[in-house]
């Protein structure tokens, strides 16, 4: 699979991204680049998901890095063009391939990767040569046979807080929420909250293998923190992060409680499916790829739970 520390590519290791891409800013300190909407697809080359970081008197904090290693190069060559202090720390929200696979990109050097403990499970199952293959696939030639699945350094198995250049920052574990190990990041005196894939702004979520009942209580824990401001891994960012949470959280309890309630009764999915009243969902982004696939994951995780078998 050819797990690494730390590694630098260069341009000619993979297909430059040329999906427009901008930098966008939120306050003061925080910077974020937008993700299209909808699903990964060769059309936006990758990107559809965020990216975030902070830019201090002493360095550079980044959140996630995009999901190509020729996204995470256009990344970090914005970030260049923002500021001449260098990146010193990244934390990753979580390892999915459009969140993390942009690490390839950066520099070697004092740059520290942080990332959730359990993110060492992951690496250590078929899951990620299963991702990576399908992404060579999939979004060839900006994932290529060059393409790397990158380690982080640092692993959290708690909570964390740092300072840099002035600026106050906690790391924060969610998990196991939209994944086992979801982290978030305050910057706290500008009230800007990161916070992964527990928000999918104005679209539908993917739901995966998540456990939707501990990432509703993520959210409650989000809104309880009451950020000025809120940048999800997908969808723009927010000031109204109560509004745009429970906009994620509703559909999560909506999902959840309608295939639950087909299991109690004994309803095979694909008639509770057809059943369900989408309307309020449908005309939202991703609705058509991702719906029912979160529908049937949602379904298969209630029936086990009924059945009182793990996965």
């Amino acid at each position: 699979m050819g797990l690494t520390g730390n590694s630098v590519a260069q341009p000619a290791e993979f297909e430059p991204a040329t999906v427009p891409m901008e930098v966008r800013k939120v306050s003061e300190h925080v910077y974020y680049v937008l993700g299209q909407a909808g699903m990964v697809s060769t059309a936006n080359q990758g990107f559809n998901s965020n990216a975030g970081f902070v830019v201090t008197r002493d360095g550079v904090v980044v959140f996630d890095v995009l999901g190509t290693p020729a996204l995470g190069k256009r990344f970090a060559d914005l970030i260049a063009r923002t500021t001449p202090q260098l990146v010193r720390r990244i934390v990753i929200s979580h390892y999915h391939a459009d969140h993390f696979y942009g690490l390839q990109a950066f520099v070697a050097g004092e740059l520290q990767v942080w990332a959730d403990a359990r993110v060492r499970d992951y690496l250590a199952s078929d899951a990620p040569a299963a991702r990576l293959a399908e992404r060579r696939q999939s979004l060839g030639p900006w994932v290529n046979e060059r393409s790397r699945i990158v380690a982080p350094h640092t692993y959290l198995d708690a909570d964390a807080v740092f300072q840099l250049g002035g600026l106050t920052f906690r790391v924060l574990r969610v998990g196991p929420a939209h994944t086992p190990e979801d982290l978030m990041l305050l910057v706290e005196e500008e009230g800007v909250l990161f916070v992964g894939d527990l928000m999918f702004a104005g679209r539908i979520p993917f739901v995966g293998d998540a456990d939707v009942s501990a990432w509703i209580k993520a959210i409650d824990r989000v809104l309880a923190f009451k950020p000025r401001i809120v940048v999800g891994g997908h969808g723009p960012a927010s000031t109204n992060a109560d509004a745009e949470l429970r906009t994620t959280r509703d559909y999560l309890a909506y999902l959840r409680a309608q295939m639950a309630a087909a299991v109690e009764a004994g309803i095979d999915f694909e008639e509770a499916y057809q059943r369900t009243d989408w309307s309020a969902y449908a005309a939202l982004p991703a609705f058509a790829a991702a719906n029912r696939r979160n529908a049937y994951q949602t379904y298969l995780s209630v029936e086990r739970e009924a059945l009182g078998v793990s996965k």
